[in-house]
């Protein structure tokens, strides 16, 4: 691994991830009162969190930064305080965090799936922190718990017994999901990042048919906010400057690395934080956020909860995998697919699916461009009809389709490869 200028200990590196959620409460509490901000999150909470709720929408910007931001900070105080080491999975999880609470996490509707792996750690013997990370990705069934909560309503189901059956479902989640995720990698060989949301969409889509079952109805929908695009465009080129000029400090003040980081594949497990140090991986996760920015304003898109979700978790994965090389192919792919199929380019449900399509840019990194331009263009047919199997209770959607994608893909470029 190549040497930072700078050494950072664990406690720096905490607080260098709080930047983000830090100016998020900032603004929100400077941007409205008290009292509306609590109303907005109350609304946020009791708001079924199907795919695609947007949380800026359901109540306020304030509000939404603000649970944003305590939902953030929560997680890296839960990471320090578990002595977690703050590598690139940390990161990538932490991001994935941040950016889902604009649309389907929230400050109340995590826990039970928390509580479901404080029960697998206690059952199973090990220590919390060995299944930490795995159960903060499982938040991407968090959904669940408050649909379930919120179908149970008017039916003969009282709400306390409702809550009851949402929040064990969560537990559940919580339980399960270590076991299955790791051996779920397998399927898709790590070519897909997003390993827990290929999980996630198997688990979705079980509970979901059994729902269905008992005639409850679980479809996606679409709920998105349209007038904060200047404000978040303005805040994440002055954070995107902010997160890459830390990584350029650390890495004492030189870009001397930066071609070995972009060169790695990114296939599972590529921990930039490990193999290019901390200096670099910051600068990674800044020039990434331009990257996916400029996406955003090539397509013509507008920044609300769910499309800023979106950037921030690939930044989080640009700690673990993304990078220029392997990304941009993988992104091209996706704009092709909209530009020659029925889908807008510029609608959100197409810009977030290019934004984490990226999740297969490992095929971009290991096999080339061109397989990464087709993976992108094969995801975005795929992840357009997929949330039906789950109703929309997956929030880490791409990486189902991700993961099927990548599990019919890869073999097929192995077979036309001389070398393999």
């Amino acid at each position: 691994m190549l040497k930072d200028g700078i050494n950072l200990n664990e406690k720096q590196k905490a607080l260098i991830l709080c930047i983000l959620p830090g100016l998020f409460i900032i603004i929100g509490l400077l941007m409205d009162t008290p009292v509306n901000i609590v109303k907005g999150i109350y609304n946020i909470v009791i708001t079924p969190d199907l795919l695609i709720t947007d949380y800026v929408y359901v109540g306020g910007l304030s509000a939404a930064l603000v649970n944003t931001g305590l939902l953030s900070l929560i997680n890296v105080y839960l990471l320090y305080r578990l002595n977690i080491k703050i590598a690139g999975t940390a990161i990538a999880a932490l991001f994935m965090i941040t950016g889902f609470a604009f649309f389907g996490k929230n400050i109340v509707n995590v826990w039970p799936i928390y509580l479901g792996g404080l029960l697998h750690a206690k059952y199973h013997g090990i220590k919390f922190k060995n299944i930490a990370l795995i159960v903060m990705f499982s938040t991407a069934l968090a959904p669940m718990v408050s649909q379930i909560i919120h179908l149970t309503q008017g039916t003969s189901i009282s709400t306390p017994i409702g809550v009851m059956i949402g929040v064990s479902v969560g537990i559940f989640v919580g339980f399960i999901m270590p076991v299955l995720a790791p051996h779920m990698l397998s399927f898709h060989d790590g070519y897909n990042l997003y390993n827990v949301g290929f999980t996630a969409g198997i688990i979705g889509t079980v509970l979901t048919s059994v729902m269905r079952g008992f005639g409850l109805s679980v479809k996606p929908r679409m709920i998105l906010s349209t007038q904060h695009d200047m404000f978040f465009t303005v805040f994440f080129v002055i954070y995107f400057i902010i997160i890459f000029s830390v990584g350029f400090i650390v890495n004492g003040s030189s870009m001397k690395g930066y071609k070995n980081l972009i060169r790695r594949p990114g296939r599972v497990v590529t921990d930039f934080t490990q193999l290019d140090g901390y200096g670099l991986t910051f600068m990674n996760i800044g020039i990434m956020g331009f990257i996916a920015l400029a996406y955003i304003k090539i397509s013509g898109g507008v920044m609300n909860g769910p499309i800023v979700g979106a950037m921030i978790s690939l930044t989080g994965f640009s700690a673990f995998g993304n990078n220029p090389i392997n990304t941009i192919p993988v992104i091209i792919g996706v704009l092709i697919a909209a530009i020659t199929n029925i889908w807008n380019i510029n609608s959100t449900s197409v810009i977030i699916d290019g934004l984490f399509g990226t999740t297969l840019a490992p095929i971009a990194g290991a096999y080339g461009p061109i397989y990464g331009i087709i993976a992108g263009f094969l995801h975005l047919s795929v992840v357009m009809n997929i949330g039906d199997l789950h109703g929309g209770m997956n929030l880490y959607n791409n990486g189902f389709s991700g993961g099927i994608v990548a599990a019919m893909l890869v073999p097929i470029i192995k077979s036309f490869r001389k070398d393999n």
